[in-house]
């Protein structure tokens, strides 16, 4: 497999072959997305316990309600922060195009 020429800019990485696009991000705003993520996977793995244990349907569907939850929150963070920084910029450079991608982007998290 050929290596892609990938440029690094502070904590950035840039793939110029592969279209890779990426944000950056505060240590505090990845920090607080990582300890929602690890929230979540923590209750996937509790789900997975309950249902090797074969606990009561009503107790995995609140865990899985729950998990859903985490998921739509940490969404919402990672939409926000969209908005702040790629949105922001991109219209200030007279990117339209932003706005259909990110209006795209909230029908996908419902």
């Amino acid at each position: 497999m050929e290596k892609q020429n990938v440029e690094k800019t502070g904590e950035q990485k840039n793939c110029a072959q592969c279209g890779y696009k990426n944000t950056p991000r505060s240590e505090a705003t990845v920090r607080q997305m990582q300890v929602r993520l690890h929230r979540i996977i923590g209750q996937l793995n509790a789900i997975d316990r309950m249902l090797g244990e074969n606990r009561y349907c009503g107790d995995v569907l609140i865990q899985v309600a729950a998990v859903e939850n985490g998921l739509r929150k940490l969404a919402y963070m990672i939409l926000r922060d969209h908005l702040e920084t790629c949105v922001v910029g991109e219209a200030n450079k007279g990117n339209t195009k932003i706005i259909d991608e990110t209006i795209d982007l909230i029908r996908g998290i419902k």
